[in-house]
């Protein structure tokens, strides 16, 4: 569903023989689910960079602060020229309630290592040359407290431009899949994701419906006491397909990071 950057393999070997791959180019998308009705997700971002006077989209992101935007580390840590765009739902359409805005600078996770996945820490924050204009379709994310651990089976959705099947067609409209959360004990057991899974990831899916190509950086929306709150910032998935069984798509676990978070957006 949701446009996910193109995957790149790990150069690290991880647990039970497996290797994850980002979700960071234009080549892959949500898998499964459907098209979200238009600004549904109001705090997620399109983030392009720009290539021979174009732009690309490569990763999705979550608007965080009207100055500030969280996404996946490995979507930034390459010198590109990039930009975010806010209320965006069809990315070859303007409705006129787009807002984009240049990005000035990159924080990335200073324990960030790309030859590690399994390593974790795959964050990275935007700081925006100017605020974003909050209105109905644009819209702050809401963080979970520090710490907080969802149960198995919590309702969540992905959100997305990445790809609709393992080497599929990309959507140009944002697509939505609802991925419950697969608890850490189950996720990291040796049937699943094994060690390469930490406690400071989190997952969700596992079966028809995945995060793809064109994904990371993306938000996982889960509901908790009816109000929806970015749990996960979309990481990885199996290098054997999107969807793979019992390979549920891999998140950054946003409430292991509050305390960074904060502590970058108040010092810059």
């Amino acid at each position: 569903m949701l446009r996910i950057l193109l995957l790149t393999c790990l150069a690290a070997f991880v647990a039970a023989q497996e290797q994850p791959r980002y979700l960071e180019d234009s080549l892959e998308r949500v898998v499964g689910g459907q098209v979200s009705s238009p600004n549904a997700w109001p705090w997620q971002i399109s983030l392009q960079y720009q290539s021979s006077g174009n732009w690309y989209h490569t990763c999705g992101g979550s608007l965080i602060r009207t100055g500030w935007v969280m996404t996946a580390a490995h979507c930034v840590d390459s010198p590109r020229t990039f930009r975010v765009v806010l209320g965006e739902h069809d990315l070859n359409s303007n409705s006129g309630r787009e807002q984009v805005i240049s990005v000035s600078q990159i924080y990335v996770h200073a324990n960030w290592n790309s030859n590690s996945v399994a390593s974790g820490y795959d964050i990275a924050l935007l700081k925006l040359s100017s605020n974003a204009v909050l209105n109905s379709y644009v819209q702050l994310a809401s963080l979970p407290p520090s710490g907080q651990v969802l149960p198995h089976n919590n309702p969540c959705y992905i959100t997305g431009w990445g790809r609709t099947s393992t080497g599929g067609s990309l959507s140009a409209q944002l697509k939505q899949a609802y991925l419950p959360v697969v608890d850490h004990k189950t996720c990291s057991s040796s049937s699943w994701w094994g060690s390469t899974v930490k406690t400071t990831m989190v997952c969700g899916g596992g079966g028809s419906d995945s995060g793809c190509n064109g994904d990371s950086g993306g938000p996982l929306n889960c509901q908790v006491s009816g109000k929806y709150y970015v749990h996960g910032v979309t990481s990885f998935v199996s290098a054997w397909g999107c969807n793979y069984p019992q390979k549920p798509t891999v998140f950054t676990r946003v409430s292991a990071y509050i305390d960074w978070i904060n502590s970058v957006s108040r010092k810059h």
